[in-house]
């Protein structure tokens, strides 16, 4: 029997982190006027599963004998459960291109096929992929959905970078687990050994560079472009001084206050950070300016993202290579003499 799974996530990542410069992509919109048109082909996919003489799910499972499909809004969700599933998954990633800002996705017509033909659905959920639950109301076939946030218990205007945070990661872990139980019962015990490699192997260096910067530089105070960096920072036991309404206000698009700029230009050139991080996927005219003052006052500065860098790169390599870019950086900044 073959099982359909699309992963769906609510709000959401560029080249691997490091503190070069970086080629920048253009702030976030809201605008999608495709959506409109990926709604009829979901809506067309349905009706034709109709008229074929039974739901989608009915006629994948006389192509391949338990193989769960999975579509993933965003391909770090993505790599999870590729992994997680293994030989019993085909996981398809929507979000994979790491110039695009996922907050200001369009969905294709390929992506409506996608979710038409899957058996769970993982979103984001927390307004970081609106679109997705559009598409999924055209489609009568009714996959299982894993909705992060929802998971989680984070209200709509919540941080929706949940895959910064370390623990909910495993606890999303542990639910894509639970649903390919549920969904291919018949092989409950090679997920769970899957579970177990994951979180004891694959994540181990992740897990590593984690602890090592929060035994070595846990309170030492650091900025940053936007919200990302909120989820991040705690995990790694660093002050995060930069005032939360300007990390939201960018996240979100909107505009900043001039007491904000004023208080960071003045953190900046009194060095009272030690490093500066920043998300390539979202740079506003403010954050260039901010990476200007921060070059000119040789305070290191790291480049992180909000998808897989490259596309291709596992979840915990991605960000295992972040981790350690950020530990270089805060060496380098405990070495350096303040001017």
């Amino acid at each position: 029997m073959t099982l359909r799974i699309i992963l769906r996530l609510g709000r959401v990542g560029g080249p691997p982190a490091d503190t070069s410069d970086d080629e920048h992509v253009t702030p976030r919109h809201r605008t999608s006027p495709r959506v409109a048109a990926a709604l009829l082909l979901v809506a067309a996919a349905a009706l034709l599963a109709i008229l074929d003489g039974g739901p989608v799910a009915a006629r994948m499972s006389t192509r391949r004998s338990h193989v769960v499909a999975v579509v993933a809004a965003e391909n770090f969700w993505g790599s999870i459960a590729r992994q997680l599933g293994g030989a019993h998954a085909r996981v398809v990633s929507l979000i994979t291109n790491p110039a695009t800002d996922p907050h200001s996705y369009e969905p294709t017509t390929q992506d409506a096929r996608a979710l038409a033909g899957a058996d769970l659905v993982v979103e984001n959920g927390i307004g970081y992929d609106p679109w997705v639950p559009k598409l999924l109301a055209a489609d009568e076939t009714n996959p299982v959905v894993l909705n992060v946030g929802t998971l989680l218990h984070i209200p709509r205007d919540g941080n929706p970078h949940r895959w910064y945070n370390p623990g909910d990661v495993r606890r999303v872990v542990d639910q894509i687990t639970a649903d390919y139980q549920r969904l291919d019962p018949a092989d409950a015990a090679y997920f769970a050994a899957e579970r177990q490699r994951f979180v004891t192997v694959a994540l181990r260096p992740y897990d590593t560079a984690r602890a090592a910067i929060r035994a070595t530089f846990a309170g030492t105070p650091v900025g940053a472009s936007e919200s990302i960096v909120s989820m991040l920072a705690p995990a790694l036991g660093l002050r995060l001084v930069t005032p939360p309404a300007f990390l939201r206000a960018v996240s979100e698009g909107n505009d900043v206050t001039a007491a904000d700029r004023e208080t960071i230009d003045r953190q900046i050139s009194h060095h009272q950070i030690r490093i500066y991080i920043y998300n390539r996927q979202n740079v506003t005219p403010d954050v260039e300016s901010q990476l200007r003052e921060v070059k000119a006052a040789h305070i290191p500065y790291v480049t992180i993202t909000e998808t897989l860098t490259p596309s291709g790169a596992t979840f915990q390599a991605w960000q295992t290579r972040e981790l350690r870019a950020i530990g270089a950086a805060l060496a380098r900044a405990a070495t350096a003499r303040r001017p």
